[in-house]
């Protein structure tokens, strides 16, 4: 179905406005999804603080190709979608959650990182990244594993001078 050039005008500012106020935004490939779990991930990526938004990939090519991201924007195959939002890593961990999920209708094509456009296997990586508290955990664990390795050294040391 055509659009007219205003609607069209509409979509390319749109997805400018979403890559310029966004940190990260991830390109997904939709192909397939029933509109349940469209609705589903939209409603999680929407309590998320995460902006989901369809658009044709000539218009979304045109959008990007006007701003100044670093790289070559990643080829788009299938029904794309951006999902943006204000934080690096959330957009694309919440769309992997689905990606997981959804294995054979929904995948992450791409993105945009930090200013820079990454490909396919890249943004897979960044959504694989541990939530912070994890990270600290395991700071937490390289810190306690040398003291916690002096500490059973010790012990049988202490062991073995009572025998």
């Amino acid at each position: 179905m055509a659009i007219t050039k205003e609607k069209k005008g509409a979509v390319v500012e749109k997805v400018r406005d979403a890559v310029k106020g966004a940190k990260s935004v991830v390109f997904v490939n939709f192909h397939g999804l029933s509109v349940s779990d469209a609705n589903a991930m939209r409603k999680e990526l929407r309590s998320n603080k995460i902006g989901y938004f369809v658009a044709k990939k000539t218009l979304i090519r045109r959008a990007l190709g006007a701003e100044k991201i670093l790289g070559d924007l990643p080829e788009l195959q299938g029904e794309i979608a951006l999902a943006y939002g204000d934080d690096l890593i959330i957009p694309a961990r919440t769309v992997q959650t689905f990606v997981k999920k959804f294995k054979e209708n929904l995948s992450i094509a791409g993105g945009v990182f930090d200013g820079r456009f990454m490909n396919m296997a890249e943004m897979r990586d960044v959504a694989n990244i541990p939530p912070i508290e994890v990270l600290y955990a395991q700071i937490v664990n390289l810190i306690n594993s040398p003291l916690q390795g002096l500490a059973v050294a010790l012990n049988a040391i202490a062991e073995k001078k009572r025998e």
